[in-house]
Formats: structure tokens, sequence, C-alpha cells
């Protein structure tokens, strides 16, 4: 009997727990069998179980070896990449099930398909984020269906060509300002991006000298993949079920925004005249080492390396230290809780963003014009 290399059997070992996610699967079958309380199990297990193991599994500042290929990865990528068909099986197949379900009311399947829409924010545009900056096709396709079930297409032009170039400036909508509330960035994010998105795209094609409606435009594939989910979820749960679709849709793009208003909150970079800012650093995203939720979110929380070498494969990312990046008290779900009520999280960061104000940028002693907008855009 041939015996498994024992290099093997580490690699795959190593990446197991970032496929704890995958538990998701069934724990949402149960609640759509069970009903009940259990239709509220998503949720608690995504924003608060994580975050009671990070208690116990600490932090994890260790760095993997830059030097690993990706064919030493293949069991990491493996992950992200059965996540686009089963979130489309979970998505459609409950609306099947739950639509014909005779002991789940009204109120049962709206909060099924909350705790659905955390899965799928969660895990799922998670998934895409990491897809969408790797070169394969198919993982870039499978980041665009990903967003289309969540309504959210937009959001690979508005991260690949806004985000990454003009983050910590007034060019950024996602980047939160000192003092905004959630509430107050979650509309104007929802204002900004697809604007800012489709102008992005626009430009691009401006550049090769072709009109927006070119064929090459991705918002022509973003709109028809969504229409496509759209229509679906009507022919296979009628309006109800296109109702739950769209509950589904709004939850997980909640979700996102969420991190991504965590991600950044008062972090600018400098101006340094006529339009033009310093070049990103690490200190302009704050990081997390919390074991668990790294392990759930494939390491996004480290979110400076990510800033840094964007197609750097998750378990890649390298951590960086509280001298070298401001750092989280808490990892993202429980920093994303407190982002909900604005009072709490102004009392827990803002003066996180003021030491890091001052250690980074003492020179700077007016930061009026980066809290109001008043400075220039970018070039």
């Amino acid at each position: 009997m041939t015996s498994v290399p024992a290099a093997k059997v580490a690699k795959f070992t190593s990446a197991l727990p970032f496929a704890l996610s995958l538990l998701l699967v069934p724990l949402v079958m149960f609640a759509a069998y069970r009903g009940g309380w259990t239709v509220l199990l998503l949720p608690v297990s995504t924003w608060f179980l994580y975050s009671v193991i990070d208690i116990f599994t600490g932090l994890n500042t260790d760095n993997a070896d830059l030097e690993t290929s990706d064919d030493q990865l293949y069991w990491y990528r493996l992950i992200t990449m059965v996540w686009a068909p089963l979130q489309f099986a979970v998505i459609f197949g409950m609306l099947y099930y739950v639509t014909r379900a005779d002991h789940l009311n009204g109120w049962e399947q709206y909060f099924l398909f909350i705790g659905v829409g955390v899965m799928t924010g969660t895990i799922g545009i998670n998934y895409s984020h990491e897809l969408m900056h790797q070169k394969p096709r198919i993982e870039r396709n499978m980041a665009d269906a990903l967003l289309a079930m969540v309504l959210y297409s937009h959001f690979r032009s508005e991260h690949m060509l806004v985000h990454h170039r003009y983050v910590g400036t007034p060019r950024d909508p996602v980047t939160a300002r000192y003092g905004e509330g959630f509430w107050r960035f979650f509309v104007r994010v929802l204002r900004a991006c697809p604007r800012s998105a489709f102008a992005a795209e626009k430009a691009m094609l401006a550049r090769k000298g072709l009109p927006w409606y070119h064929r090459s435009n991705p918002f022509w594939r973003y709109w028809l993949l969504q229409a496509g989910f759209l229509g679906l979820a009507l022919l296979i749960g009628g309006v109800w079920g296109l109702f739950l679709f769209l509950v589904q849709a709004f939850t997980a793009i909640w979700q996102l925004e969420l991190v991504n208003y965590t991600e950044h909150y008062g972090l600018t970079r400098k101006h340094l005249g006529e339009g033009k800012y310093e070049h990103v650093k690490p200190h302009h995203s704050w990081n997390a080492a919390h074991r668990a939720t790294n392990w759930l979110l494939i390491n996004l929380q480290r979110h400076s390396d990510h800033h840094f070498k964007p197609d750097r494969r998750f378990p890649l990312l390298q951590n960086y230290n509280a001298a070298q990046a401001p750092q989280l008290p808490f990892g993202y779900p429980v920093m994303t809780i407190a982002a909900m009520s604005p009072t709490v999280w102004r009392r827990v960061m803002n003066p996180r963003v003021r030491r890091w104000r001052a250690m980074y940028y003492p020179e700077i002693t007016d930061w009026t014009a980066y809290k109001d907008g008043s400075l220039p855009q970018p070039k």
C-alpha cells in the first residue's frame, strides 16, 4: 500500500482551518429543515462564534514563505474555487425548498435569507475579492459569478480600478472619513461606488479610443449575469422568491460595506500638494492578527499586505506588527458590530486614529481638510 507523502499531508492540514467556512453550507440546510430559532444560526456563528474562538486561539503573527509556488497552494486555492458552485446551489436550492415548505412561515423564511446573505457577504464576496485579483480567467469568472449573485458586480471594477489606486484620498468612496458614522457612509457608497466604477471603465475604454457601450465594457457582463440570477429567482420562487433573493443580496452588500468601513476608517495618505499624494503604505490599513477570524475571512485582516501586493494569494499574506501598521483591538466580526453604533465606534476608534496621526504624521497640525474632504482630488 502506497503511503501519502508527509509533505502533502502537511499542506492539506495547514489549509484545513480555512475550510471551516464550508461548514456554513450544512448549517443553512439544517436551519431550513428545522426552522424556528435555528434560522439565526448563520449570523450567530459568523458574528459571534469565531470571535469567541479568537479568545482561545489568540493571535497569529507567523508569516508564510513568500517563495511558495502556486502548485504548493493547491488546497488553499480549491477552497475558494469550490465556493461559487456551492453558493449557487445554496441560494437557489434554498429558494426552491423554502417557497414550497409548509413548516416555515414568512418570518422564518425572511430571517433564513438574512442568514444566507450573511454567508454570501462574509464568505462569498470575500472569496470573490480573492479570486478577482488572480490571473487565471476561471478564477476571475468565478469572482464575477459570486458578485452577480448578490447584485454587486460593479464591486470588481470599483475595487480594482478605484479603491486600490486612490485608497486614503478623497477620490476613494470606500475610505471612511474620520468621524463619519457607518450609516452615513453606507448611503454614500451605495450612490458613489457604481458611478465611480462605471466612470473608471468608461475612462479606460476612452484611452483605447472606444465608446462606453463597446462590448468589452465588463458592465455588459455584470448586467447580464445579474439579470439572469434575478430571472432565475423569479422562475424558481415567484415574487416571494425574488423578494427573498433581494433580502440576501442586500444583507451581503451591507456585510461587505461594514468591512470596507472598518478597513481604512480615518486613515489618509499625506497630501503632497498639487493633487499629489504619497504612495500607499502599510500604515494606511487597519490590521488584525486574530487567528480564528482570519481563518473565516481567509486572511483578509492582513489588509496592509494586500494593498502592498494585491495579487498575493491569501495564505501568503504577511502580518504587520503595531510598529508597522495600526492594529484593531478585535477581529472584523466584533468591529463591524461596533460600527453599527456610531457612538460606540467613535469612542473606540477615534482615539486610535488620533494616535495614528501623531505617530506617522506629527508634522501635520491641522487635519480639517482631511476630515471634511476639501483636499484636491488625486491626479
